[in-house]
C-alpha cells in the first residue's frame, strides 16, 4: 500500500491539517516503530515523516517515508529505531498529541453502526446547542415552538462560538429550522461559503401542552394544570406520553434519522446547530444508549460537543459539552 493511500485510510490525521513546519534546522527526533503494528498507527508515523520534510530535503532518500517504510503493509515482529528530524516546537507538540494524551488509534465495532453500510470517509462531527433563547431565560419548556428567540446575550454566545470555531474548515452545516437554533447557526456559519442546510430531523422533540409552561421546582402553571403529566415529564420522562405518543421515543426515531442523512453527505467535518433534548439524542444513539438514559447527559447553551465515526458508521464520541470559549479566548483547532 502506498503512502497515500494509506494516509487516505484513516482519520488520525488529515495531512491537509498538519501543521506547516519551520525551516530552522531541527534537532534529530528517535522514534522506535513496532513493524507489526496496525496501518492506523503506521500512518501516524508515515504523516508525521511527509510534513517534516523541507524543500531542501526532498531528493534525499535518507528522509523520504518510503524509505523509512520499506515493507508495506507491515507484517513482521520487532522493533526498528528510525530518525528523521522535526523543529522543536512542532516535535514537542506532536509528541503531546500522540503519546501524552493517550488518544485511542482505532475504535472499530466501539459501537453499533449508526449507517448500515459503509461510508465514503471517517468523518468529524461537532455539535453545537443554539445560544440563550428568551424562554430559557423565562424557564419556560420550549419544545417545538418557534416563539422563543434568540436574546442579545444568547447572539453573544452565538459570535463566542463562530470565534471559537474559527479555524475548523467544516465542509457543511446541518441546522434545525426552528428560529433559535437558526438564528444560531447564521451567526456561526456568517463567512463560509456553503449554504446553510435545515433538516427537520433536527427539530426538537415536540411537548404537546407543555409548551411554553414554567419548568422550574416552583411552577405552579403546568403542576396544577397537568400533575401527572408534568411529573412524569420531570421525573420520568421515558414514559411521558400524551394520546399514545411518546416524544422521546419518536426523538430518539428523528435523531438516528439526522446521523444516516448527516453522514451519508460528501465531506469529512460537518457542524450541527440544534437543541438540547435532540442534542441528548443524537449523543445517546450514537452510543447506543435508551431513551431511559435522556437525563444522563446535559448540553449547556453554546455548549459543543465532537463525535468521529470510522467508515463502518461506528461512532466514538470525542469531548462532551465544552464550554471553555464561553469564559474565555479559547479556539479549539480539531
Amino acid at each position: 500500500m502506498s503512502c497515500k493511500a494509506l494516509l487516505c485510510s484513516t482519520s488520525v490525521y488529515d495531512s491537509k491539517r498538519l501543521p506547516k513546519l519551520q525551516t530552522q534546522r531541527p534537532p534529530t527526533l528517535q522514534i522506535r516503530k513496532h513493524v507489526g503494528r496496525t496501518n492506523v498507527e503506521v500512518a501516524l508515523l508515515v504523516a508525521i515523516v511527509m510534513v517534516s520534510q523541507r524543500p531542501e530535503d526532498n531528493n534525499n532518500k535518507k528522509y523520504t517515508a518510503l524509505n523509512l517504510f520499506p515493507q508495506f503493509p507491515c507484517c513482521q515482529t520487532g522493533f526498528r529505531e528510525m530518525k528523521f528530524k522535526l523543529p522543536t516546537k512542532e516535535m514537542e507538540k506532536l509528541e503531546y498529541d500522540a503519546a501524552m494524551t493517550g488518544g485511542a488509534f482505532d475504535f472499530n465495532r466501539g459501537t453499533i453502526s449508526l449507517t448500515r453500510k459503509l461510508l465514503s470517509s471517517p468523518k468529524n462531527i461537532t455539535l453545537v446547542r443554539h445560544g440563550l433563547s428568551t424562554w430559557n431565560e423565562e424557564s419556560r419548556i420550549q419544545g417545538s415552538s418557534n416563539l422563543s428567540v434568540l436574546t442579545e446575550a444568547g447572539v453573544k454566545q452565538a459570535e463566542r462560538c463562530r470565534k471559537a470555531l474559527a479555524n475548523i474548515c467544516f465542509d457543511q452545516c446541518f441546522s434545525s429550522p426552528i428560529s433559535r437554533a437558526k438564528s444560531t447557526a447564521e451567526v456561526i456559519w456568517h463567512g463560509r461559503e456553503e449554504p446553510l442546510v435545515f433538516l427537520d430531523s433536527l427539530k426538537e422533540a415536540h411537548l404537546f401542552f407543555l409548551e411554553g409552561m414554567k419548568n422550574h421546582l416552583e411552577a405552579v402553571d403546568a403542576r396544577r394544570e397537568y400533575p401527572k403529566e408534568y411529573i412524569t415529564w420531570r421525573e420520568d420522562p421515558a414514559k411521558f406520553h400524551v394520546n399514545g405518543v411518546y416524544p422521546l421515543r419518536r426523538i430518539w426515531a428523528t435523531a438516528s434519522e439526522a446521523w444516516r442523512e448527516i453522514l451519508h453527505t460528501p465531506g469529512e467535518h460537518f457542524l450541527v446547530i440544534t437543541h438540547k433534548s435532540i442534542l441528548r439524542a443524537l449523543v445517546c444513539t450514537a452510543l447506543g444508549l435508551s431513551p431511559e438514559r435522556f437525563r444522563a447527559i446535559d448540553i449547556n447553551n453554546g455548549g459543543i460537543t465532537v463525535f468521529k465515526f470510522n467508515t463502518r458508521g461506528e461512532a466514538m464520541l470525542q469531548s462532551l459539552n465544552m464550554t471553555a470559549h464561553m469564559y474565555s479566548n479559547h479556539i479549539y483547532l480539531n
